[in-house]
């Protein structure tokens, strides 16, 4: 009876566990490509239809085999807020992966069943996820192998749809190198292109990849934002876990959370206030990315930190006027607004607004204890 009450809580975790980011299976129908393509999709946690917030897209290649290590990437860096939540689409391609990578051995470019499903893509499948989903502008494409060859073809058209290429030891066709080169050089719009190989990858791939590599180093496009990796101790498949997260870094590294070489760095040498800096640094993520990034508590603490550090009043009131704004439920709100008027020297109402944050909710940072240990610092204070 005891194992299996305890096969019951295990399975009730299991559960709960999954529940937030489990793929959805879903089936597209395509006039292109003459019958039905088997998708799996995983969206964001607390992901909500009504809500008009929109999300990056990346959309993997092979998705029978790699649509698994880049979502689950994708929910464990989102989850700590490193990456922004993200929906993630595989197109499961076992059966019909030759065809649909297939070119023309003249011309090198997509031909018969490869030229199909090229415009499948921007047919076909982006307006099928737009219709159902909340997909941003920024979409990021991923594929090993032939379907890293395959991603750069979308390089070629006027205006590509996608704003990041991850190729994953790509088996380059013939010219696609010269072709990249010329490409990539007359980019107009910012573009991630990232690359990967490693010591034990298949060799005459590995060779044309470091070929390749020696091309697009040498481009001065301030619009390419360029990363290679040669990972050691890895192989053909392997290194595919290795350059994932890598590239995400590369393609996100403006969204991340200001760590301490970003506060020792640039905010405390930013021209303006450290509340500026913030706003800046969001608008810019607005900016390139296309999509709104949420406050988040560590962001709030460098801000708070570097306003305090500099004595900047005006910045820790702005400060705790947005937090209340955004977090009004949360025990944030009392706790900042506390400290400014802590330190403004108006203790009276820095006791208030602490002790008004125990009815509040608790926030990754700041719980009750935090908030009476204010109170009982503020008390001390009153009675000198």
């Amino acid at each position: 009876m005891h194992n299996m009450k305890n096969f019951y809580l295990v399975l009730a975790l299991f559960i709960g566990l999954n529940i937030h980011s489990q793929a959805v299976y879903k089936t597209i129908d395509s006039y292109k490509l003459e019958g039905k393509r088997e998708l799996k999709i995983q969206l964001p946690r607390n992901y909500n239809p009504e809500d008009k917030r929109s999300y990056p897209l990346i959309i993997v290649l092979d998705g029978d085999y790699l649509f698994e290590p880049i979502a689950g990437n994708i929910d464990y860096q989102s989850y700590w807020e490193d990456i922004p939540d993200c929906i993630v689409v595989g197109i499961n391609q076992a059966s019909t992966r030759t065809d649909d990578f297939y070119y023309d051995n003249e011309s090198f470019f997509p031909a018969h069943n490869g030229a199909a499903f090229y415009e499948f893509m921007a047919a076909e499948l982006l307006p099928f996820i737009e219709d159902n989903y909340n997909a941003s502008n920024f979409r990021i494409i991923v594929g090993h192998d032939l379907s890293a060859n395959f991603i750069n073809y979308y390089l070629f058209k006027d205006e590509p749809i996608f704003r990041a290429y991850v190729a994953l030891s790509p088996d380059f066709a013939p010219e696609m190198m010269h072709r990249l080169k010329q490409r990539l050089t007359i980019l107009q719009q910012e573009t991630f292109y990232y690359m990967a190989t490693a010591d034990a990858d298949i060799k005459a791939i590995r060779s044309s990849i470091l070929e390749n590599d020696s091309i697009i180093s040498t481009i001065e496009n301030k619009n390419l934002l360029y990363k290679f990796d040669d990972f050691e101790d890895a192989n053909h498949y392997s290194l595919v876990g290795r350059g994932i997260p890598k590239a995400l870094n590369q393609i996100f590294a403006l969204f991340k959370p200001i760590n301490a070489k970003e506060y020792s760095d640039k905010v405390l040498t930013f021209e303006g206030s450290p509340y500026d800096y913030l706003i800046k640094k969001y608008e810019d993520i607005e900016h390139f990315y296309g999509f709104e990034k949420k406050l988040i508590e560590n962001d709030i603490r460098a801000i708070a930190a570097a306003s305090n550090k500099k004595d900047d009043l005006e910045s820790l009131e702005k400060l705790s006027k947005l937090v209340n704004k955004e977090f009004p439920k949360s025990m944030l709100s009392s706790y900042y607004s506390g400290m400014y008027n802590e330190k403004e020297g108006n203790l009276k109402r820095a006791l208030q607004r602490y002790k008004s944050g125990l009815l509040l909710e608790p926030s990754q940072s700041v719980d009750k204890e935090m908030m009476l240990d204010k109170m009982y610092e503020i008390q001390d204070k009153m009675k000198e």
